[in-house]
C-alpha cells in the first residue's frame, strides 16, 4: 500500500552553489525541516516520490533553506525546483482540541447555523492573525470565511462537515 503523503513545503528555487534549495514554508510545524527529517519530494508530474533527508537548515529572507543528504552541488538540487516537500502520515503529531491538519478542513461541506449549505472549503489561505478558508460554491463566486471563534461555530472532521455563524456581509 503506498503511504499517504502531506504537504510541507514547496521547492521555488536552488540557493548557491552547494546544493541549498530555497523553500517556501506550507506548515507551522519548525520540526518538518529539521537535521535527519525524512521529506519526500515530488514533481509537478505526480512523479514517484524521492526520499530526502534534511542535512541542514537554516532561515533566509522568510525562505526556509534546506540541503539535504547526498545533494551535495546545484547540479544535483536543480531537478528539485518547482516540486513540493511531503511528509508521510507516520510523522503527523496528534493536535489539541480546536487545531487541525489542512487535508482535514479541505473538502469539509460548509453550512450556517440556519442549514443552509455554502459549499466546499477548497484551499486554506494563511494571510496574517488568523486562517481564511476558500468556499467553493455552485454557480456563485468563491466564498471567503475568516476561522474566528465568532463565525466557525462547529468543525466535525469525521462528518466532514463545518457549521458557521456569517457575520453580517459575510455572504453577500
Amino acid at each position: 500500500m503506498e503511504k499517504k503523503l502531506f504537504n510541507v513545503g514547496k521547492v521555488v528555487n536552488t540557493h548557491g552553489i552547494k546544493g541549498e534549495v530555497k523553500v517556501v514554508r506550507i506548515t507551522d510545524f519548525e520540526d518538518r525541516f529539521k537535521k535527519g527529517q525524512k521529506l519526500y519530494w515530488v514533481g509537478k508530474d505526480g512523479d514517484k516520490p524521492i526520499p530526502l533527508t534534511v542535512a541542514g537548515h537554516r532561515i533566509h529572507k522568510n525562505f526556509d533553506l534546506l540541503y539535504f543528504e547526498s545533494y551535495n552541488s546545484i547540479n544535483d538540487v536543480e531537478s528539485l525546483r518547482d516540486g513540493l516537500l511531503k511528509i508521510s502520515e507516520e510523522y503527523l503529531t496528534s493536535l489539541d482540541d480546536g487545531e487541525y491538519y489542512y487535508h482535514e478542513i479541505i473538502d469539509c461541506t460548509v453550512q450556517t447555523t440556519t442549514g443552509e449549505v455554502l459549499g466546499k472549503v477548497k484551499e486554506i489561505l494563511s494571510p496574517g492573525a488568523n486562517d481564511v478558508w476558500v468556499i467553493e460554491r455552485l454557480k456563485q463566486k468563491d466564498l471567503l470565511i475568516p476561522y474566528i471563534e465568532d463565525v466557525v461555530k462547529e468543525v466535525d472532521v469525521g462528518e466532514k462537515k463545518i457549521v458557521i455563524e456569517p457575520m453580517e456581509g459575510l455572504l453577500d
